[in-house]
């Protein structure tokens, strides 16, 4: 969760520091860390915001940019040549790993 939100007032996002805080939290908001009343007044911020919503367009982008390209497999029987490797060093040297 963030930091400092039970001292959250709503009402604070709608005063001229709205676009800082607005943009501090993007990654919170896109990753679904904030509270329900967070996130309310962010969208709100967003909606009415252009500058804010462009940034939160690109984050999000980026964010699945770097999702879908991050889905590499490791190659087959790799698993299974660490665990007997791991089993063979744990065997010639008892107590570790």
């Amino acid at each position: 969760m963030d930091q400092g939100e039970s001292n959250f007032n709503v009402e604070d996002l709608f005063k001229p520091s709205d676009c800082e805080d607005a943009l501090h939290r993007l990654y919170h908001f896109l990753d679904g860390e904030l509270t329900s009343e967070r996130k309310s007044a962010i969208s709100k911020h967003l909606s009415d915001c252009g500058p804010c919503l462009a940034a939160f367009d690109f984050e999000a982008e980026l964010k699945a940019v770097v999702g879908r390209s991050c889905r590499e497999h490791a190659p087959s029987g790799l698993k299974d040549r660490i665990a007997a490797a791991i089993a063979e060093a744990s065997e010639s040297t008892p107590g570790t790993v």
